[in-house]
C-alpha cells in the first residue's frame, strides 16, 4: 500500500529529489479510504470495490470506459454524503457490463505481448492482482516495476484511450485505492498505442522552428499558428475523437508544433497548461447545437488535473514526460477538434455579488441535473483544485472560479463528436 502520513509524505514519494527538472507543488489531500473508519470514505471504498469485482473497465463493445471510481472520487472528494455515492452508483451500474473472460491468461514473462488488446482486460486486471500478492500487497513495489520500470515505461503511454489511464491513476494516488491502482495499471495496458513512442524514443524530440516557454499566451499563439497552417488542412472533414491519424498522416508537421513547447520551467508552465485546458473547454465556439461544451476538450482538463494530483507522488524523472504527454495530447485533440478559433479571455461571469461562490458550484456539482455525468462533476473539480493550487490570495476574483460558474450554469450536454457514430459512441472512437 502507498499510504501517506497526514504531517509528511514519505521519501519514496518526493518528486523534487536527484536533479531532474520538478513541477514544484505541494501535494493535495491525499484521502486514504482503504483504513479510514469513518461512513462516508468506508462507502467509498466498498462502492469502489463492488464496481471492480461486478463490472468490466471497459464496456460496449470495448469502446466506452468505465468511469464509476471518477465521478464516485469527484463526489466523494468535493463533500458527497454515503447516500449521495450510494445513488451514484447504483444510477451509473445500470449501463455497466459484466466481466467477461479474456481469451487466455497473462503471465510475467509475456505481460507486454498483450499490450493494447483490449479482449485481455480481465487478465490485464487478474495478472496485476497476483502480482500484488506476490508483493505481499506492497503497491509502491507493483507500480515500481510495471508503472515506472523498464526501457518503455507504461506510465509514457497514459494518454493513449482518451487519457483515461491517466485520469484514472490520478484517482488512485488521491484515494488511496489498491482497486483503483490496479485498474490504471489494466486501463494503460488494453489501450497501450503508439502514442507513447513520441516520449519513449529520443528521435522525435528535435528543434522546431516555433518555440513556446512559460508564458501561456505562448501555448495560445502556438495553436493560432496550427489554425492557421494550411498543412492540416483536409485531415478531418469533421470533428472526431480520432487523435492518432494526424500523427499518422501529418507527423513532421505535428511534431514541429509539439516540439515547440520546450519545457525550461516546468511549474510555471504547468501553470500555462492548466489555464489553457480552461480556455480550450470556455472558449470554443457551440460544437453544434444544443450542446455548447465540446466532449474531448474536456478531457484536456481534466488530464491536466490528473498530472497535477500526480506530480507530488511520483518519481520526478517523469515529470516532464508527463508534461509532454498532456501537450502531445492537447495537441492532437485540437487539431482532431478541426482547429476551432478559441477565445481565451478571461471568463465573462462575476463571481462576486451575485451569490455565486465554490459554495454554489459545489452545489451544483453534487446536486444539479447533471450530478450523475462524471465528466461535468470531474471537470467542476479539476477547476476547483486549480483555483486551489494557483489562485493568489490577495487576488479579488478567480479565473477558475468565473470558469466553474460559467461552467456550471450553461453546461446542457457534449457535443463536439462530429458524426453519427461518434455520437453513438459517446466519443470514444479512437484507433488504437
Amino acid at each position: 500500500m502507498f499510504s501517506l502520513p497526514r504531517i509528511s509524505l514519505p521519501s519514496f514519494l518526493h518528486a523534487g529529489n536527484g536533479t531532474h527538472p520538478t513541477v514544484d507543488l505541494p501535494s493535495v489531500e491525499v484521502h486514504d479510504i482503504e483504513t479510514a473508519a469513518e461512513k462516508r470514505p468506508r462507502t467509498l471504498k466498498h462502492l469502489i470495490k463492488a464496481n471492480h469485482a461486478n463490472y468490466s473497465i471497459i464496456y460496449h463493445n470495448l469502446r466506452f470506459h468505465n468511469h464509476t471510481p471518477h465521478i464516485l472520487g469527484s463526489a466523494y472528494l468535493l463533500g458527497g454524503t454515503a447516500e449521495h455515492l450510494n445513488e451514484i452508483y447504483e444510477k451509473v451500474a445500470e449501463e455497466l457490463e459484466p466481466w467477461h473472460d479474456a481469451p487466455g491468461e497473462i503471465t510475467k514473462d509475456d505481460w507486454r505481448d498483450f499490450l493494447g488488446k483490449r479482449e485481455y482486460q480481465r487478465a490485464f486486471i487478474d495478472f496485476f492482482e497476483d502480482q500484488l500478492v506476490s508483493k505481499k500487497y506492497d503497491l509502491k513495489d507493483l507500480l515500481d516495476e510495471f508503472l515506472f520500470g523498464g526501457k518503455e515505461p507504461l506510465i509514457n503511454g497514459l494518454i493513449s484511450g482518451l487519457a483515461h489511464p491517466l485520469i484514472h491513476l490520478g484517482y488512485a494516488y488521491e484515494l488511496q485505492s489498491r482497486s483503483v491502482a490496479i485498474e490504471a495499471l489494466a486501463l494503460g495496458s488494453c489501450f497501450y498505442n503508439p502514442l507513447h513512442k513520441y516520449i519513449d524514443d529520443p528521435k522525435y524530440t528535435k528543434p522546431s522552428p516555433h518555440r513556446a516557454t512559460e508564458d501561456e499566451t505562448d501555448l495560445h499563439d502556438l495553436l493560432d499558428k496550427v489554425r492557421e497552417d494550411k498543412r492540416f488542412d483536409g485531415l478531418y472533414d469533421h470533428r472526431s475523437g480520432d487523435i492518432s491519424k494526424v500523427l499518422e498522416e501529418r507527423e513532421e508537421a505535428f511534431l514541429e508544433y509539439w516540439n515547440a513547447w520546450e519545457i525550461v520551467s516546468p511549474k510555471a508552465q504547468f501553470h500555462a497548461a492548466q489555464a489553457t485546458a480552461l480556455g480550450l473547454l470556455l472558449g470554443t465556439p457551440a460544437p453544434e447545437k444544443g450542446s455548447k461544451f465540446d466532449f474531448f476538450f474536456v478531457h484536456v482538463l481534466t488530464s491536466s488535473h490528473a498530472i497535477r494530483i500526480l506530480f507530488p507522488l511520483v518519481p520526478a524523472k517523469f515529470h516532464v514526460s508527463l508534461l509532454r504527454q498532456w501537450w502531445l495530447f492537447a495537441l492532437a485533440v485540437f487539431i482532431a477538434q478541426m482547429r476551432p478559433r478559441v477565445d481565451f479571455s478571461r471568463p465573462m461571469h462575476a463571481s462576486d455579488g451575485k451569490g455565486k461562490n465554490w459554495k454554489y458550484v459545489v452545489h451544483k456539482a453534487l446536486d444539479g441535473p447533471h450530478a450523475n455525468d462524471a465528466h461535468y462533476v470531474k471537470a467542476l473539480r479539476a477547476m476547483k483544485v486549480a483555483d486551489d493550487t494557483w489562485q493568489k490570495p490577495d487576488e479579488k476574483s478567480s479565473y477558475w472560479l468565473d470558469g466553474a460558474i460559467k461552467f456550471a450554469d450553461e453546461f446542457e450536454g457534449w457535443g463536439g463528436f462530429g458524426s453519427e457514430e461518434e455520437e453513438e459512441s459517446m466519443g470514444y472512437p479512437e484507433k488504437q
